[in-house]
């Protein structure tokens, strides 16, 4: 029998989680994924407070993970990450990466929130991908928590609500920075990226803002939650939490 921790209701709040499917990048054209940590350090969150949780990407299917973000791999770049480590080596938790749901088989009216989780896939599997801002937009207007965290803050950049406007024109947003943009292309030397979430965002009218390089930062305007990078999954998940509640 499982128990959970800290929940205080019969029913329990209930998440859908959307990381991308994998691709190659146009830019490096390596392999690119989700960013692991991205979707498990929010995973743990909920999990800890009772929350349900279903795996979903657009395509449906195994998904792959950005390398570096993989504390197993040879680079030794993430080995830091336990929690990351502790999903990956579960088999009942590490399965849910063989076969996420299609989101176009995702019905709202089941879940309480949606989070869109990043990494390097999204920056060039989710412009352009109607499912996705249709998903967003039917959360974001039956009035549930709309959160995305890193580069999955870029499938917010297309949403229009039925009225025609753009969901965060108007909002005060976060995602991965210009500042980290400039560091990651520095350390690459070359443009890592098709387009930076940061100026997109300003040319719709959102009121950008983010903590400064690496920091762990998240914020929330209303039902739209987003957090600024890798490091910001817990802060983005409590954040969350504290809007649905127990």
């Amino acid at each position: 029998m499982v128990k959970t921790i800290n929940a205080l209701r019969t029913e329990p709040k209930k998440i859908v989680m959307v990381v991308a499917n994998p691709s190659i990048a146009k830019t490096t054209k390596f392999p690119v994924g989700f960013w692991v940590s991205e979707l498990t350090h929010p995973y743990y969150e909920f999990r800890e407070v009772g929350y349900e949780v279903d795996i979903a990407s657009p395509k449906g299917g195994k998904v792959e993970l950005d390398a570096y973000s993989d504390p197993r791999h040879e680079s030794g770049y993430s080995s830091h990450d336990l929690i990351s480590m502790g999903f990956l080596t579960t088999p009942t938790l590490s399965i849910m990466l063989e076969n996420t749901e299609k989101l176009s088989k995702v019905n709202t009216q089941d879940y309480d929130a949606v989070v869109i989780c990043g990494g390097q896939s999204p920056m060039f599997t989710f412009p352009g991908d109607e499912n996705l801002c249709r998903i967003l937009a039917e959360f974001y207007e039956a009035e549930k928590i709309t959160a995305a965290l890193c580069h999955g803050v870029s499938a917010f950049l297309e949403v229009k609500l039925s009225d025609g406007t753009h969901m965060i024109q108007g909002k005060t947003i976060t995602g991965f920075s210009n500042v980290e943009e400039d560091f990651v292309d520095n350390l690459m030397q070359q443009k890592v990226m098709p387009f930076r979430i940061e100026d997109e965002a300003r040319k719709i009218g959102a009121n950008f803002v983010s903590a400064g390089l690496w920091k762990e930062f998240a914020i929330r305007d209303g039902r739209l939650i987003t957090g600024q990078q890798q490091y910001s999954g817990k802060a983005t998940a409590r954040l969350i939490i504290e809007a649905l509640g127990l």
